[in-house]
């Protein structure tokens, strides 16, 4: 079985291309999701972040208030770290977790691992192969107010913190760019699919 790290930068795409990998029988694992589920309450990270960072980011009912959150450690490198020390382990536990049962049944399958940060923690040593997924960074500001409740001044923060992609480049295998249309998208998501399948022959 083929494991594949699938990343890249804000708002540049990634998903849409973990969607059409998955149109492909790919098991397409999104780490934000299983991060979400860690924090629940009774998930493996839940008590050591409420413990690390106080009960002033809990919502009322007991859950973790993830903007909150995510404000407080985006303004502070010290606090990111932490959170993704109790955090990226439990992450990474279930990824392994499931990537085992689809190999249990797919033994030639391809498991695909969406993950934001994957190089810049060093995930990116677990993987086969590398997918980056890449676009104009005007185009992930544009893409990335489209969400709710997005500010510009949040999103810019975030950019200045991630590896600029041009760095991510060095460590892919292949590299996808949404820059241009969807059907340009998509026709270089099925010959890296392609080419992923060519590896397994």
């Amino acid at each position: 079985m083929l494991k594949v790290g699938l990343t890249g930068g804000l708002a540049c795409g990634k998903s849409f291309v973990g969607a059409v990998l998955a149109g492909y029988g790919c098991l397409v694992i999104q780490a934000d999701e299983l991060g979400h589920e860690v924090l629940a309450p009774g998930g493996e990270a839940y008590d050591a972040v409420v413990r690390e960072f106080g009960a002033d980011i809990l919502a009322p009912g007991g859950r973790i208030d993830r903007p909150k959150l995510a404000a407080r450690v985006f303004h502070s490198p010290g606090d990111l770290a932490r959170l993704n020390a109790i955090v990226h382990p439990q992450v990474v536990r279930r990824e392994e977790q499931l990537v085992a049962e689809f190999a249990a049944h797919e033994p030639h399958g391809i498991a695909v691992v969406e993950a934001a940060i994957l190089i810049e923690t060093g995930s990116y040593r677990r993987f086969d192969r590398i997918i980056l997924v890449t676009c104009l960074e005007e185009q992930q500001v544009e893409r990335a107010l489209r969400r709710e409740g997005a500010l510009l001044a949040d999103i810019r923060a975030r950019l200045s913190r991630q590896m600029p992609l041009e760095e991510k480049r060095k460590f892919a295998d292949f590299v996808i760019d949404t820059s241009g249309e969807k059907e340009s998208t998509l026709r270089q998501t099925r010959a890296v699919y392609q080419a992923l399948r060519s590896t397994q022959s």
